[in-house]
């Protein structure tokens, strides 16, 4: 593969780093800011937590805009833009309103990255290698998330504002990343679609000087002629996909996924863990995943989206009901913690793996970012719903951590049936190939 396919995916992809490290980063200040705020469980977990997980919903919403209109790389740069500002911002507040809107401005990074990152990769990827190189956007996130952990644990004694450092540090490779993304050319899907031939046609050459870059044209062209620039994802026509990326994302966080990196230390903590301990065991969550991330990464494009995506959900419904009934009958110490291991393990070399690779290419090229925009905006509204509410089911004495997570477990058989009867193969196939595929379905 060419280097420079690379070395392009991986600054793409680090946009990941910045939004695993900014979503995680808040559980180390989590009970700090509570209770230096004296808030409500309701008030914590909506406004001040919750926050950066509504600005991700609208970046998610409303990125596909900019990611079509400027393109991706211009997207990409802004996004870093974003991260900088949020950092600062909540490393300087002083109220929680303040806090929560510098945390909001950081969610709009977030979800504007889950658009333009992976169709940047998946549009300069060849067929063979997509799967494994829009992944890598999957593994700066986990990687963003076992560096945020870490960087918690290493500045939580430094003083009472332990906080400010933990959120404040972000900053620095945010502005990294954006001088990273400068050097990236133009997607060339992207450049054709502006009917800027003779850029994409350079791109093209740079990406693969072997291939016939007169034929790839074409190619393109040829499904874009059959396109209605008028249309939108939500016609009868494109039912089928805009299914799949709704359930898709739908079943990611019904798993409970963000609920749980967004709250590791306090669910460590109900498990009877002390402070210290929890601290710890959520950077063994960051490595686990880290880990089942690379093998997901390494397999995706030799096993295909579908297996990995079996074999993940058979891992959710095993540790979920396992943590469920942990948290029912008792069991204290590390059995919680072991079994949270085998949930993260199974989301990261199923969903964590499949959910931005599969949305990056289930939709026709015109549509793309409008796709991925729909698919984004389900998974991270309900990402803002699930863990604005965790503070409150896990302390209401008629619900608790035991009925959460056999409801997240039930979900995950869903999911199982999803994947036997709807989910289709899409390795190794081109983007051009799979608009023909899925919409015949």
């Amino acid at each position: 593969m060419n280097k420079k396919i690379i070395l392009w995916s991986i600054t793409a992809a680090l946009a990941g780093f910045l939004f695993g490290f900014d979503v995680v980063v808040i559980s180390g200040a989590d009970k700090k800011l509570q209770t230096l705020w004296e808030s409500s469980d309701a008030f914590h977990g909506v406004v001040v937590m919750g926050m950066a997980l509504w600005g991700t919903v609208f970046g998610a919403i409303f990125g596909g805009i900019p990611t079509n209109t400027f393109g991706r790389k211009n997207t990409l740069i802004v996004i870093g833009i974003l991260f900088a500002i949020s950092a600062i911002g909540s490393a300087l507040a002083n109220d929680p309103y303040v806090f929560a809107f510098a945390r909001f401005i950081g969610g709009l990074g977030v979800g504007a990255s889950t658009i333009a990152a992976p169709a940047y990769i998946s549009e300069i990827a060849p067929a063979k290698s997509r799967g494994r190189l829009v992944a890598m956007y999957q593994f700066n996130i986990v990687f963003g998330i076992l560096i945020a952990y870490l960087s918690n644990y290493l500045l939580s004694d430094i003083g009472e504002n332990a906080w400010r450092w933990m959120l404040g540090v972000e900053a620095i490779p945010a502005v990294l990343y954006i001088l990273f993304a400068l050097k990236v050319p133009r997607s060339p899907r992207w450049l054709l679609s502006q009917s800027r031939v003779d850029e994409a046609r350079k791109v093209l050459k740079l990406i693969n000087p072997d291939i016939d870059v007169e034929e790839q044209i074409r190619e393109f062209n040829t499904h874009s002629d059959k396109s209605d620039k008028s249309e939108n994802i939500f016609i009868k026509k494109y039912r089928f996909p805009l299914m799949l990326a709704f359930l898709i994302a739908f079943f990611n966080q019904f798993s409970g996924i963000n609920a749980f990196l967004y709250y590791a230390p306090r669910i460590f903590e109900e498990a009877g863990l002390g402070e210290s301990t929890a601290l710890l065991s959520s950077i063994g969550i960051g490595f686990t995943n880290l880990v089942f991330t690379l093998l997901g990464v390494f397999l995706i494009d030799k096993l295909g989206r579908k297996t990995l995506m079996y074999m993940g959900s058979v891992g959710y419904i095993i540790s979920l009901g396992l943590v469920s009934a942990a948290f029912f009958l008792g069991w204290t110490g590390m059995s919680i913690p072991i079994f949270l291991f085998l949930f993260i393990a199974a989301h990261a070399i199923g969903q964590g793996a499949v959910i931005w690779v599969f949305v990056s290419e289930i939709f026709p090229n015109h549509l793309r970012a409008s796709g991925q925009a729909f698919g984004s905006s389900t998974h991270w509204i309900l990402a803002a719903i699930i863990p604005s509410l965790i503070p409150f089911l896990f302390s209401h004495p008629m619900i608790g951590p035991g009925v959460v997570f056999l409801v997240f477990a039930g979900m995950m058989v869903l999911q199982l049936l999803f994947v036997a009867f709807m989910m289709p193969e899409t390795k190794g196939k081109t983007l051009e190939e799979l608009e023909d595929i899925i919409l015949k379905k």
